[in-house]
């Protein structure tokens, strides 16, 4: 039996391994996964997994046979998914500093004499 394990092709990959598999980088894999823009992925006990299949699923939206072509889909770039009528992503909320609150400094007017 366990002569059967080593001739199959492993069903699934880690990250590496799968950006290898579609030719990117590591990094680009993991910015679409977080993005929501990158093939379907699994988590087992923390570990992300990629399946053949859907990797393959994923590249082949990006088939096209001429540059005419629009194919049936598109592979986005990796990069955040905007809200309807954005043009760019929030930055994240700033901290209010209260009137008459210390300064940086020490030289608010909170302080005392």
């Amino acid at each position: 039996m366990p002569h059967l394990l080593i001739r199959w092709p492993p069903r699934f990959l880690r990250t590496p391994e799968a950006a290898r598999f579609l030719g990117i980088s590591t990094r680009t894999l993991e910015k679409h996964r977080s993005y929501g823009t990158g093939p379907k992925y699994r988590k087992i006990g923390g570990r992300v997994i990629y399946a053949l299949a859907d990797l393959k699923a994923w590249a082949d939206l990006g088939i096209k046979s001429s540059t005419s072509d629009p194919g049936v889909g598109t592979v986005s770039p990796a990069k955040p998914i905007l809200a309807a009528g954005c043009s760019r992503p929030h930055p994240s909320p700033r901290k209010r500093r209260e009137p008459g609150s210390d300064s940086e400094n020490g030289s608010g007017s909170g302080s005392g004499e």
